[in-house]
């Protein structure tokens, strides 16, 4: 089981982010639909959105914010990507990767030699934007790691097959709107198996589906390793 391999190895990973995730400035930030401050908010206007972010820091006395591991978040109501034409139908809210909420240009590294899989920028209004997916391997073992919301000038350097070696910076945090029309954070996942796709891979799935989509995308703190997560 992928989540068993990256325990064992946790020793051995890199930084993904020039930050200390463990810092007294780093707080996880709530966006399920416990938090009183999402009620009325208008998540469609991204300026907005980007304050609102602002004073979840500010309320918590940080600077960079983390979470959304397997949250069940009321913010996807801001893009149709998430749901059906069907109203009746549950819409997509359950989060499967992290997400650390950070100043745009920050450079993204990778936590341990890889190759890149695979490139796409998903231009759509509450999508990923650019996105770069790392191939790696740890025993016999082969995973991914998905980086999402980066900056399209770094990310369409490059190019499936190219080595990236542990601990090398290869991308940066993208701004609005080129990152998916998102407040700068890095959409981190982990993946056991691409299920054939390339270039993009659910980051949002249904909360009803969620035993099968953890397993195949095991909780990314095993390698971030932050005490807020």
């Amino acid at each position: 089981m992928l989540a068993q391999l990256l325990e064992t190895h946790q020793h051995e990973f890199a930084a993904v982010l020039p930050v200390d995730l463990n810092a007294p400035d780093v707080a996880r930030l709530d966006f399920s639909a416990t938090n009183p401050l999402l009620q009325d908010a208008d998540l469609r206007d991204t300026p907005a959105f980007e304050a609102l972010v602002a004073r979840l820091l500010e309320a918590k006395n940080a600077h960079i914010g983390v979470g959304g591991y397997l949250e069940n978040r009321v913010i996807y109501r801001r893009s149709n990507l998430f749901s059906t034409p069907d109203t009746a139908a549950p819409s997509r809210s359950l989060h499967l990767g992290v997400d650390v909420w950070l100043r745009a240009g920050t450079p993204v590294m990778a936590p341990l030699d890889a190759v890149v899989h695979s490139v796409q920028d998903n231009d759509n209004f509450g999508d990923y934007g650019p996105t770069v997916i790392l191939q790696h391997q740890l025993e016999d073992t082969v995973f991914y790691t998905l980086y999402g919301h980066l900056t399209r000038r770094e990310t369409l350097l490059l190019r499936p097959g190219m080595a990236v070696e542990k601990g090398e910076v290869f991308t940066e945090v993208g701004p609005a709107p080129e990152n998916g029309d998102w407040p700068p954070h890095l959409h981190f996942q982990v993946i056991s198996d691409m299920l054939g796709l390339e270039g993009d891979f659910p980051g949002v799935a249904l909360p009803a589906e969620r035993e099968k989509w953890a397993a195949l995308c095991p909780d990314p703190n095993l390698i971030l390793q932050s005490q807020w997560l």
